[in-house]
C-alpha cells in the first residue's frame, strides 16, 4: 500500500513513475552534495517549487502552452534572420560594440606605463635643468618635495589613461553573416530600445540614414514590442488561467460539499448547517480511511456494505456516493413534506366544502329559473289560445278549449 493505493502496477510502471524519478534525480544530488562538493546541495532547494502550489503553477503557466511559445519563438527567430540579412548587406559597417579582451598583456601595459613616465620624467629634467641654469644668484632654486607629489599623481593618471584606453577598444561585429546573426539576437534582444541602441549613430548627412531609421523602427516595433510581448502575453495569460481554476476549485471545495455536492445554500434554515454536514454526515477524509480500508482488507471477511462497496469499487463505479443526498436533509424533507400534505388536505377540504355550496346554489337558481320559464310559457300560451278562440269559436269553445287544456 503506497501513498496512491495498492502496487497494483506492472514494474515497468513503477520504474518510469514521475515521482520516483523525482526522488531518484534528488537522491543523486545528495549523494554528489557529500562526495564531491557541497554546493551540489543547492539543487534540492527546488523542492519548494515541488511542494507549493503557486510555484507549480508559475511553472505549469510556461509548460501548458509550451508549443506555442515555441512557434512564437521560432517566429522571432525567423525575424532575427532577415535583419541580420538587411544589417549585413546595407549596414555592416555601423556594426561597432565595445569589447574588453580577456587575455591582457600586462606587461605590454607596463611598458606602455614605464615609456610614458620615462617621457615625461626625462621632458622635466630637461625643463627643470634649464630653470636651474637661468636662475639668478642668490635665488633658491632647488626642487621642492611638491614635484615627488606631482610625479606620483602623474603615475595614477596615466595608469588610469591605459586602462581606459584597454577597456574602450572597438571591434566590428558584423564582419561575416554569423556574426551578424549573432551579434544582433545578442545584443538587440536584450537591449531595451532593439538592435539601434548598439549600432553606430548616424549622420543625417549620410545617404543611407532614411534605411537606417526604418530598420532600427522596424526591429524595435516587430521583435521587441511585438513577438516578445506575445510570448509574454502567452505566459501571462496561461498563469491567469491557473489562478483562475486554482480560485474556482477552492471556492467549491468551500462552498459545496466533496462527497455529495450539495452546495452551502441547501442547508440554510436546516437541523444541520453545512459546517455540521461537512465534518461529520460527509467527511471526506472518512470516506478515504473507507476506502482504503476496502482495499487492504481481506475479502472474505468482508460485511455486506463493504462487499457491496468492494465491488463498485472495482467496477470503478461512483453510486456508492450519495449524490446530492443527506440523511438530515431526507429527515427534515420528510417531516416538510407531511405538514405540507397536511395545509393542502385542510385547503382541499375547504374548497371542496365551497364547491359543494356553489353547487347546491346553482341548483336552486336552476330550479327556480325552471319555474319561472314555465310560468311565463303557461301565460303565454294562455293568452294566446284566449285570442285565438274568441275570434273563431266564440268565448264558450274558447273557454271548453282552456279547461281542456288545464
Amino acid at each position: 500500500m503506497g501513498n496512491k493505493g495498492t502496487f497494483a502496477k506492472r514494474l515497468e510502471q513503477q520504474v518510469t513513475d514521475s515521482e520516483l524519478l523525482y526522488h531518484v534525480i534528488y537522491l543523486v544530488f545528495c549523494v554528489l552534495g557529500l562526495s564531491v562538493h557541497p554546493f551540489c546541495y543547492s539543487v534540492l532547494l527546488f523542492d519548494v517549487v515541488y511542494r507549493e502550489e503557486t510555484l507549480l503553477n508559475v511553472m505549469r503557466s510556461v509548460t501548458r502552452n509550451g508549443w506555442s511559445i515555441v512557434l512564437t519563438a521560432a517566429l522571432a527567430l525567423i525575424l532575427v534572420y532577415m535583419f541580420s540579412i538587411i544589417g549585413y548587406m546595407f549596414f555592416r559597417n555601423d556594426f561597432i560594440v565595445d569589447v574588453t579582451d580577456n587575455d591582457i598583456d600586462w606587461d605590454t601595459i607596463q611598458s606602455h606605463i614605464n615609456k610614458r613616465v620615462e617621457n615625461y620624467v626625462s621632458t622635466s629634467l630637461s625643463v627643470r635643468q634649464k630653470e636651474l641654469e637661468t636662475c639668478e644668484v642668490g635665488v633658491d632654486c632647488t626642487q621642492d618635495d611638491h614635484h615627488v607629489l606631482d610625479l606620483r599623481d602623474l603615475v595614477e593618471g596615466i595608469t588610469k589613461e591605459v586602462m581606459a584606453e584597454v577597456e574602450d577598444a572597438k571591434e566590428e561585429a558584423c564582419s561575416t553573416l554569423l556574426m551578424c546573426i549573432v551579434t544582433t539576437l545578442n545584443h538587440g534582444l536584450r537591449s531595451g530600445g532593439g538592435i539601434g541602441d548598439i549600432l553606430r549613430p548616424p549622420s543625417n548627412k549620410e545617404s543611407l540614414f532614411a534605411p537606417r531609421v526604418i530598420y532600427d523602427l522596424l526591429f524595435f516595433f516587430v521583435v521587441i514590442i511585438i513577438v516578445l510581448n506575445l510570448i509574454f502575453g502567452v505566459i501571462i495569460d496561461t498563469f491567469a488561467d491557473l489562478r483562475s481554476e486554482k480560485q474556482n476549485s477552492e471556492e467549491i471545495l468551500k462552498n459545496s460539499c466533496f462527497i455529495c455536492g450539495l452546495t452551502r445554500s441547501s442547508f440554510d434554515n436546516k437541523a444541520v448547517n453545512f459546517e455540521d454536514h461537512i465534518k461529520r454526515e460527509h467527511n471526506m477524509w472518512h470516506y478515504l480511511y473507507f476506502y482504503v480500508q476496502v482495499n487492504v482488507k481481506d475479502p472474505t471477511e468482508f460485511t455486506g456494505p463493504e462487499s457491496y462497496v468492494y465491488t463498485l469499487v472495482k467496477d470503478k463505479d461512483l453510486n456508492w456516493f450519495p449524490r446530492m443526498r443527506a440523511m438530515s436533509l431526507s429527515i427534515g424533507e420528510t417531516e416538510g413534506e407531511l405538514n405540507e400534505v397536511r395545509c393542502l388536505n385542510a385547503k382541499l377540504d375547504r374548497t371542496q366544502a365551497l364547491v359543494d355550496s356553489l353547487v347546491y346554489q346553482l341548483t336552486e337558481l336552476k330550479d327556480e329559473m325552471t319555474k319561472q320559464q314555465k310560468y311565463r310559457n303557461r301565460r303565454g300560451i294562455l293568452s294566446t289560445a284566449s285570442n285565438y278562440n274568441s275570434h273563431q269559436y266564440g268565448s264558450g269553445a274558447g273557454m271548453d278549449t282552456i279547461q281542456q287544456y288545464q
